[in-house]
Protein backbone atom coordinates (compact mmCIF):
# COMPACT_ATOMS: atom_id res chain seq x y z
CA UNK A 1 0.00 0.00 0.00
CA UNK A 2 2.93 2.82 0.83
CA UNK A 3 4.77 1.54 -2.18
CA UNK A 4 0.81 2.36 -4.37
CA UNK A 5 1.27 5.59 -2.41
CA UNK A 6 4.56 6.86 -2.88
CA UNK A 7 4.10 5.78 -6.87
CA UNK A 8 0.62 8.43 -7.00
CA UNK A 9 2.50 10.74 -5.06
CA UNK A 10 5.56 10.83 -7.03
CA UNK A 11 3.27 10.70 -10.19
CA UNK A 12 1.17 13.83 -9.07
CA UNK A 13 4.14 15.63 -8.45
CA UNK A 14 6.08 14.77 -11.66
CA UNK A 15 2.73 15.95 -13.15
CA UNK A 16 2.00 18.92 -11.31
CA UNK A 17 6.03 19.82 -12.11
CA UNK A 18 5.65 19.31 -15.93
CA UNK A 19 2.18 21.30 -15.51
CA UNK A 20 3.97 24.13 -13.64
CA UNK A 21 6.91 24.16 -16.26
CA UNK A 22 4.79 24.61 -19.09
CA UNK A 23 2.65 27.64 -17.17
CA UNK A 24 6.18 29.21 -16.73
CA UNK A 25 7.32 28.87 -20.21
CA UNK A 26 3.97 29.85 -21.54
CA UNK A 27 3.96 32.88 -19.31
CA UNK A 28 7.98 33.66 -20.01
CA UNK A 29 6.20 33.48 -23.53
CA UNK A 30 3.55 35.85 -23.00
CA UNK A 31 5.59 38.35 -21.05
CA UNK A 32 8.34 38.38 -24.46
CA UNK A 33 5.94 39.11 -26.94
CA UNK A 34 2.78 40.83 -25.32
CA UNK A 35 4.10 43.95 -27.09
CA UNK A 36 4.45 44.09 -30.76
CA UNK A 37 4.67 47.54 -32.27
CA UNK A 38 5.36 48.34 -36.00
CA UNK A 39 7.70 51.16 -36.77
CA UNK A 40 7.55 51.65 -40.70
CA UNK A 41 11.12 51.88 -42.16
CA UNK A 42 10.09 54.78 -44.44
CA UNK A 43 7.37 57.22 -42.74
CA UNK A 44 5.12 59.23 -45.22
CA UNK A 45 5.67 57.02 -47.93
CA UNK A 46 3.04 57.29 -50.38
CA UNK A 47 -0.27 54.59 -49.70
CA UNK A 48 0.15 51.42 -52.16
CA UNK A 49 -2.13 49.29 -50.45
CA UNK A 50 -5.63 48.80 -51.56
CA UNK A 51 -8.79 46.91 -50.30
CA UNK A 52 -12.40 46.25 -51.65
CA UNK A 53 -15.67 45.25 -50.79
CA UNK A 54 -19.37 44.68 -52.36
CA UNK A 55 -22.77 44.17 -51.16
CA UNK A 56 -24.27 40.93 -52.02
CA UNK A 57 -27.56 39.15 -51.15
CA UNK A 58 -27.88 39.31 -47.53
CA UNK A 59 -23.99 39.74 -46.44
CA UNK A 60 -21.19 42.15 -47.44
CA UNK A 61 -17.97 41.01 -49.00
CA UNK A 62 -14.66 42.62 -48.32
CA UNK A 63 -11.01 41.48 -49.22
CA UNK A 64 -7.59 42.97 -47.84
CA UNK A 65 -4.36 41.94 -47.98
CA UNK A 66 -2.46 41.75 -44.95
CA UNK A 67 0.00 44.55 -45.45
CA UNK A 68 1.26 48.27 -44.24
CA UNK A 69 -0.14 51.17 -46.22
CA UNK A 70 2.89 51.40 -48.42
CA UNK A 71 5.62 48.96 -49.07
CA UNK A 72 5.98 46.57 -46.95
CA UNK A 73 9.44 44.45 -46.18
CA UNK A 74 10.82 41.06 -45.64
CA UNK A 75 14.30 39.61 -45.44
CA UNK A 76 12.96 36.22 -46.75
CA UNK A 77 13.44 35.11 -50.33
CA UNK A 78 9.93 33.34 -50.51
CA UNK A 79 7.77 35.00 -47.85
CA UNK A 80 4.50 33.56 -46.82
CA UNK A 81 1.82 36.55 -47.28
CA UNK A 82 -1.69 36.76 -45.56
CA UNK A 83 -5.15 37.73 -46.53
CA UNK A 84 -8.20 38.14 -44.81
CA UNK A 85 -11.99 37.40 -46.31
CA UNK A 86 -14.82 38.86 -44.15
CA UNK A 87 -17.33 36.14 -45.85
CA UNK A 88 -16.88 32.56 -46.85
CA UNK A 89 -16.01 32.94 -51.13
CA UNK A 90 -17.60 30.78 -53.40
CA UNK A 91 -16.29 32.08 -56.33
CA UNK A 92 -12.70 31.57 -57.37
CA UNK A 93 -10.15 33.78 -55.82
CA UNK A 94 -7.08 34.78 -58.36
CA UNK A 95 -4.07 35.87 -56.87
CA UNK A 96 -0.87 38.00 -58.45
CA UNK A 97 2.33 39.48 -57.98
CA UNK A 98 4.58 41.74 -60.65
CA UNK A 99 7.20 43.47 -60.44
CA UNK A 100 8.65 46.75 -61.69
CA UNK A 101 12.41 47.33 -61.78
CA UNK A 102 11.78 51.57 -63.05
CA UNK A 103 9.38 53.43 -63.20
CA UNK A 104 10.07 53.24 -67.37
CA UNK A 105 9.08 49.30 -67.42
CA UNK A 106 6.23 47.45 -67.68
CA UNK A 107 4.86 45.21 -64.51
CA UNK A 108 5.81 41.46 -65.52
CA UNK A 109 3.69 38.85 -63.73
CA UNK A 110 5.38 36.69 -61.51
CA UNK A 111 2.90 34.49 -60.58
CA UNK A 112 -0.82 34.43 -61.53
CA UNK A 113 -3.04 31.54 -60.02
CA UNK A 114 -6.34 30.34 -59.54
CA UNK A 115 -7.83 29.49 -56.31
CA UNK A 116 -10.58 27.43 -56.39
CA UNK A 117 -13.57 28.27 -54.19
CA UNK A 118 -15.03 27.54 -51.55
CA UNK A 119 -12.50 29.41 -49.36
CA UNK A 120 -13.60 29.98 -45.68
CA UNK A 121 -14.14 33.22 -44.13
CA UNK A 122 -11.48 34.11 -42.33
CA UNK A 123 -7.66 35.04 -42.86
CA UNK A 124 -5.65 32.79 -45.24
CA UNK A 125 -1.76 32.34 -45.76
CA UNK A 126 -0.31 31.69 -49.04
CA UNK A 127 3.53 30.23 -49.30
CA UNK A 128 5.29 31.45 -52.25
CA UNK A 129 8.03 28.64 -51.62
CA UNK A 130 5.35 25.97 -52.25
CA UNK A 131 4.62 27.77 -55.70
CA UNK A 132 8.85 27.93 -56.95
CA UNK A 133 8.57 32.23 -56.18
CA UNK A 134 11.66 34.31 -54.85
CA UNK A 135 11.97 37.83 -54.44
CA UNK A 136 14.86 39.68 -55.87
CA UNK A 137 16.42 42.28 -53.39
CA UNK A 138 15.67 45.72 -53.42
CA UNK A 139 13.07 44.86 -55.83
CA UNK A 140 9.48 46.28 -55.32
CA UNK A 141 6.33 43.91 -55.92
CA UNK A 142 3.01 44.48 -56.26
CA UNK A 143 0.46 41.81 -55.12
CA UNK A 144 -3.17 40.91 -55.93
CA UNK A 145 -6.05 39.29 -54.63
CA UNK A 146 -9.16 39.24 -56.72
CA UNK A 147 -12.57 37.69 -56.30
CA UNK A 148 -13.67 37.17 -59.76
CA UNK A 149 -17.34 37.76 -59.28
CA UNK A 150 -18.46 37.29 -63.28
CA UNK A 151 -15.45 36.56 -65.43
CA UNK A 152 -17.04 38.26 -68.38
CA UNK A 153 -17.32 41.39 -66.31
CA UNK A 154 -14.13 41.56 -64.49
CA UNK A 155 -15.10 45.50 -63.20
CA UNK A 156 -17.35 43.57 -60.74
CA UNK A 157 -14.32 41.68 -59.04
CA UNK A 158 -14.16 42.50 -55.50
CA UNK A 159 -9.77 43.51 -55.28
CA UNK A 160 -7.55 44.05 -52.48
CA UNK A 161 -3.57 44.58 -53.23
CA UNK A 162 -0.43 45.66 -51.58
CA UNK A 163 3.38 46.20 -52.06
CA UNK A 164 6.02 44.25 -51.15
CA UNK A 165 10.45 44.15 -51.20
CA UNK A 166 12.72 42.29 -49.77
CA UNK A 167 15.41 43.82 -47.77
CA UNK A 168 18.87 41.36 -47.66
CA UNK A 169 20.00 42.73 -43.96
CA UNK A 170 18.35 43.73 -41.10
CA UNK A 171 19.20 45.14 -37.94
CA UNK A 172 16.70 42.44 -36.27
CA UNK A 173 18.61 39.60 -37.61
CA UNK A 174 21.76 39.57 -35.16
CA UNK A 175 18.44 40.14 -32.52
CA UNK A 176 16.46 37.29 -33.91
CA UNK A 177 19.50 35.26 -33.60
CA UNK A 178 19.91 35.15 -29.88
CA UNK A 179 16.07 35.70 -28.73
CA UNK A 180 13.29 33.25 -28.06
CA UNK A 181 10.87 32.53 -30.96
CA UNK A 182 8.29 34.27 -28.58
CA UNK A 183 10.01 37.63 -29.23
CA UNK A 184 10.67 37.49 -32.96
CA UNK A 185 7.35 39.09 -34.22
CA UNK A 186 8.16 42.27 -31.84
CA UNK A 187 11.78 42.45 -33.41
CA UNK A 188 10.92 42.12 -36.56
CA UNK A 189 7.81 44.74 -36.21
CA UNK A 190 10.22 47.38 -34.32
CA UNK A 191 12.75 46.73 -37.25
CA UNK A 192 10.19 47.92 -39.79
CA UNK A 193 9.93 44.19 -41.61
CA UNK A 194 5.94 43.59 -41.60
CA UNK A 195 6.12 40.75 -43.27
CA UNK A 196 8.15 38.47 -41.17
CA UNK A 197 6.43 40.16 -38.13
CA UNK A 198 2.71 39.33 -39.08
CA UNK A 199 4.14 35.46 -40.33
CA UNK A 200 5.82 34.33 -37.65
CA UNK A 201 3.11 35.74 -35.41
CA UNK A 202 0.72 33.79 -37.58
CA UNK A 203 2.76 30.57 -37.23
CA UNK A 204 2.96 30.99 -33.41
CA UNK A 205 -1.03 30.99 -33.24
CA UNK A 206 -1.29 28.62 -35.80
CA UNK A 207 1.08 26.11 -33.65
CA UNK A 208 -1.18 27.16 -30.74
CA UNK A 209 -4.66 27.90 -31.88
CA UNK A 210 -6.66 28.09 -28.31
CA UNK A 211 -4.01 30.93 -27.38
CA UNK A 212 -5.88 33.94 -27.43
CA UNK A 213 -3.16 36.58 -26.17
CA UNK A 214 -1.72 35.65 -29.58
CA UNK A 215 -4.37 36.40 -31.65
CA UNK A 216 -5.09 39.44 -29.29
CA UNK A 217 -1.32 41.03 -30.24
CA UNK A 218 -1.85 39.65 -34.21
CA UNK A 219 -5.42 42.27 -34.04
CA UNK A 220 -3.20 44.65 -32.34
CA UNK A 221 -0.68 44.81 -34.96
CA UNK A 222 -3.49 44.85 -37.47
CA UNK A 223 -4.86 47.79 -36.27
CA UNK A 224 -1.81 49.92 -36.24
CA UNK A 225 -2.11 49.54 -40.17
CA UNK A 226 -5.62 50.53 -40.39
CA UNK A 227 -6.85 46.83 -41.07
CA UNK A 228 -9.62 47.16 -38.44
CA UNK A 229 -11.69 44.26 -39.61
CA UNK A 230 -9.40 41.16 -40.64
CA UNK A 231 -8.24 42.44 -36.14
CA UNK A 232 -12.19 42.33 -35.37
CA UNK A 233 -12.52 38.43 -36.78
CA UNK A 234 -8.89 37.99 -34.51
CA UNK A 235 -11.21 39.22 -31.59
CA UNK A 236 -14.21 37.11 -32.53
CA UNK A 237 -15.98 39.84 -34.17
Amino acid sequence: MRSCIAILLGTAAAVLSSTAIHAQQRDEASAAAKSVTYKPPLRGAPVTRVGGGTRGIGNTLSVNVLAPSDTGYTTQEKPTIYWYASQPIDKPVELAITSTASLQEAATPVLEITLQPPLAKGIHAFRLADHGVALKPGVEYQWFVAVVRNPAQRSNDVLAGGTIKRVEDSAAQAQIKQAPPAQWPALYAEAGIWYDAIDQLSRQISADEANRPLRERRAALLEEVGLREAAAFDRGG
